[in-house]
């Protein structure tokens, strides 16, 4: 990989990418990947909507020689903020398409039709349900209903058909379905030789899926219409499975730096989520509401020092290792219990 400037990296191949801050967020930037096609460049994920992350992905584009105004197509890996959040402004600067999996259009069609207080409404009965204190409700009860980031996402205008090859003209992009961190997320895999030659199946495009230090957030996909039991962390452990059966020769992540070994970081990541696992049933020998369950869970820093909203995301997280959990059998939702507590099987 040559750098090109602080900020925007040549990959090699007609691969380039460039960082995006993310405003007040410890992860710092999103990576937006440039790719060249025939049809002129193509971005893998945008950035977040703000007026700092747009100079970057104009400053980045300028740098690595073309504009927003040359893009053919934007493709995101999913709907979050970070990176589908200036997708709406690039078409519009630019004519490009913008492509999502329907499963994330879904979500960003049903965030475009749900009014801010539908979702304090609903962010406070699911938290009152997990058994948060009242002191931790009462802010969203009586916040200003303000509109939330991500609330207003760009529609896409394609689909991503997993498992198709993308329109980019002259190369070979195909998308593979890895669902968990949301429904729709897709990694992109670039089947072609790697420009350096190293070995394994090309180069893969993965999003928040796999990142070479940090493990992505595993939490309950948010829905305020609908009550389908879904199971995030058992559809993120088969998407990891696919994945390092898929062995490209190096990973470009969304975040942090490219790596090669996805085999390994995989076989790292699914010990982890067992590890985990484990732990949690070690915890629930006392039945515990998933809210007392985050507090006793391993973070990066203690209970206390987490921030409000951290502690929301916390939450959902330990949620959906609880959903996990029961579908294996291994725990069970104690029968009576208001909030809900689950116990150890």
């Amino acid at each position: 990989m040559t750098e090109m400037t602080g900020t925007t990296f040549d990959h090699g191949g007609g691969v380039r990418s460039l960082r995006v801050p993310i405003p007040d967020n410890p992860l710092g930037h999103t990576l937006v990947y440039v790719v060249d096609t025939d049809r002129g460049p193509v971005l893998i994920d945008t950035g977040w909507d703000d007026p700092t992350s747009w100079d970057a992905l104009f400053a980045g584009l300028t740098a690595c020689g073309t504009s927003v105004s040359d893009l053919h197509g934007v493709v995101i890996t999913h709907h979050h903020p970070d990176h589908h959040g200036l997708s709406g402004r690039v078409r519009e600067a630019s004519g490009a398409w913008v492509a999502m999996h329907a499963a994330d259009t879904a979500i960003v069609r049903r965030a475009r039709g749900t009014r801010p207080d539908r979702w304090y409404t609903y962010m406070t009965e699911k938290l009152a349900a997990a058994g948060a204190p009242e002191e931790h409700l009462t802010p969203l009860r009586t916040a200003r209903r303000r509109t939330l980031p991500g609330l207003s996402p760009a529609l896409p205008d394609r689909e991503i058909v997993p498992g198709d090859l993308l329109p980019l003209p002259g190369r070979r992009l195909r998308a593979i379905w890895t669902p968990g961190h949301t429904p729709g997320h897709v990694c992109l895999h670039l089947e072609e030789d790697h420009p350096a030659g190293l070995p394994g199946r090309g180069r893969l495009f993965s999003g928040d899926h796999v990142l070479p230090e940090i493990t992505p957030h595993i939490g309950l996909y948010e829905d305020p219409d609908d009550a389908t039991v879904t199971d995030p962390l058992g559809d993120y452990l088969d998407s990891l499975e696919r994945v390092g059966r898929l062995a490209p020769a190096e990973i470009l992540p969304a975040h942090q730096y490219p790596f090669t070994d996805a085999p390994a970081r995989v076989a790292e990541l699914l010990t982890h989520h067992e590890s985990r696992l484990t732990d949690l049933l070690a915890l629930l020998a006392t039945p515990l509401t998933p809210w007392q369950l985050a507090e006793r869970m391993e973070w990066n820093r203690p209970w206390e020092q987490i921030p409000y909203g951290s502690r929301n995301i916390a939450v959902s997280e330990a949620e959906a290792h609880l959903r996990r959990l029961v579908k294996l059998g291994r725990a069970e939702a104690v029968a009576g219990s208001d909030p809900v507590t689950y116990a150890a099987v």
